[in-house]
């Protein structure tokens, strides 16, 4: 079989990468993707080790390959940092993580270089961030700012929360006065954007953008970019409940889409 027919493997934790692939639909439409979130397990940034990230890492990257992928994009921050070194070591197809890009987005975009970057408890705690936009710029001062509560409450409604602009806040106000960029270092981020611009009016920047640049570069590098100029719609999979994955995906996709529940 020709590997340009062959599938792109998108997976995050749950909901988040669901902002990865709007990304990827539209600046690459004529690739076809799987995407599997794995909200049974969510979260992975807060009470999960790396090797339990690793492990749940290896089974959806089994699903994936299974499944006919080329390529697999880890559209999840903690399970970068957690799993994307041992993936490559155990996998021989190509494997794209999210950090890189971020970190990058966040240096073109800084110019007083100084940067606030939300993401989760196990995330912030890797410096991941922070070690990586420092290695190719020393100069950045990096604010790391684990946002404990987001993801659970964005994989089970933000809006159903009363809460949730006293949470918001709660996070804003640890932002330095002094950064000018705000990264969005967790792919769940994004279906919230609109409501952290209400409460924060400078630069914020979301990795999907350079990561679907990556993605596009590595496709032509090994001659495998689909040239078949048919659109097909993404299939879904989620080891959560398809009631709550299903209207929220559907709501930032802007149209319905195929959805099966697996196993955990």
């Amino acid at each position: 079989m020709d590997r340009k027919n062959c599938k792109i493997g998108v997976f995050d934790s749950g909901l988040g990468g669901v902002t990865v692939l709007k990304r990827l639909l539209k600046d690459l439409p004529y690739e076809e993707y799987i995407y599997y979130g794995d909200s049974g397990n969510a979260p992975y940034g807060s009470g999960k080790t790396k090797e339990e990230i690793q492990n749940l890492c290896t089974k959806i990257m089994d699903f994936l390959i299974e499944n006919n992928c080329k390529v697999v994009v880890i559209a999840c921050n903690t399970a970068t940092v957690a799993a994307l070194e041992y993936l490559k070591e155990n996998y021989s197809i190509p494997i794209i993580g999210i950090i890189d890009s971020g970190a990058k987005i966040a240096i073109q975009n800084s110019s007083l270089k100084k940067v606030a970057v939300f993401s989760t408890e196990f995330t912030a705690n890797s410096n991941a961030y922070k070690n990586t936009i420092q290695r190719y710029d020393k100069d950045f001062e990096v604010t790391q700012i684990a946002c404990i509560e987001f993801c659970p409450m964005i994989e089970k409604g933000w809006e159903t929360f009363d809460n949730n602009q006293e949470i918001l806040e709660k996070y804003i106000n640890k932002i330095p006065d002094n950064v000018d960029a705000l990264v969005l270092g967790c792919t769940h981020y994004p279906i919230i954007e609109n409501y952290i611009k209400k409460k924060f009016n400078k630069i914020i920047l979301d990795p999907a953008v350079g990561i679907s640049f990556e993605l596009k570069r590595l496709l032509e590098s090994l001659n495998i970019l689909n040239d078949n100029k048919i659109k097909k719609k993404p299939v879904f999979f989620t080891t959560g409940e398809l009631d709550k994955f299903k209207p929220t995906a559907e709501k930032f996709l802007g149209e319905e889409i195929e959805i099966y529940k697996i196993p955990k």
